[in-house]
């Protein structure tokens, strides 16, 4: 529950300070030449130097406005819900990678000193699935060999699960955000063709409205989509990775279980 609120209070606070930023450029955009005060020479050169400096910030946004922000709000909203997500499972993935030969080291000497409630000590104070799986496997070790390994298969399933938690969005979002770019690229184009119906003219004044949106809105989906394949390839490649650990693992603590028995 305090994952998913971190995210909604994440997403929020991007939402809104995004808002804000465009709507004071709206405000100061349509605000009467005759209020505006009268600039002089140095302070021209001023402005000129401040907009060289922001110059890449001011274009985002004014390209934003110009892709309609009617079309171009939903693609930020899932280009944002997407980061969100793909941030919030990067860090619990990250926060899961354990060193498992290390935590094997401590099973096998607390197996030694103090049998197997020591080394159920040792697996519940390490966080991650795979002290997960091991604390499963050594609550069944009094049952035999066999108990402990359909265990660990079976709870390993489960951490698999959990692992793979919110990828389902994020997949969602890369899917959605360019079919809004596209859904964009089609009301451009309709409106091309509508003021050129209305004006009687094909020349390009009358079209570059629509065709910039069209065009504009293209360009966002397929930025939403690109960045967010790229996380997700990471993740399923962090996941994959923590997957082949959890099994390998599993069968050396098997080991280090049967050896323990053995030497008894």
């Amino acid at each position: 529950m305090k994952k998913q609120f971190s995210i909604l209070a994440f997403v929020g606070f991007l939402l809104c300070g995004a808002f804000t930023s465009f709507a004071q450029d709206s405000t100061a955009t349509a605000q009467p030449a005759a209020e505006q005060p009268a600039v002089t020479e140095e302070a021209a050169s001023t402005d000129a130097t401040a907009t060289e400096e922001v110059g890449f910030h001011q274009q985002v946004k004014e390209k934003f406005i110009e892709g309609g922000t009617t079309y171009m709000w939903p693609i930020l909203i899932c280009m944002i819900l997407g980061l969100a997500v793909s941030i919030e499972r990067i860090i619990t993935l990250n926060m899961a990678t354990v060193n498992t030969k290390k935590l094997l080291s401590q099973i096998e000497d607390a197996l030694a000193k103090g049998g197997v409630e020591a080394a159920k000590n040792v697996t519940k104070s390490t966080k991650g699935p795979i002290a997960s799986i091991f604390t499963q496997g050594l609550m069944r070790a009094s049952e035999g060999i066999d108990m402990v390994e359909k265990s660990v298969v079976s709870y390993g399933g489960v951490e698999m699960g959990k692992l793979e938690r919110g990828l389902i969005w994020i997949s969602l979002f890369i899917s959605l955000g360019p079919m809004l770019g596209f859904f964009g690229t089609v009301i451009g184009m309709v409106q091309a063709f509508d003021a050129i119906e209305a004006a009687g003219d094909i020349s390009p004044q009358v079209v570059a409205g629509g065709m910039k949106v069209a065009l504009i809105t293209t360009v966002g989906g397929l930025i939403v989509g690109m960045v967010l394949q790229i996380l997700y390839n990471y993740l399923v490649s962090k996941i994959d990775s923590l997957v082949n650990s959890m099994e390998d693992a599993s069968i050396s603590l098997i080991d280090i279980l049967v050896k323990h028995k053995l030497s008894k």
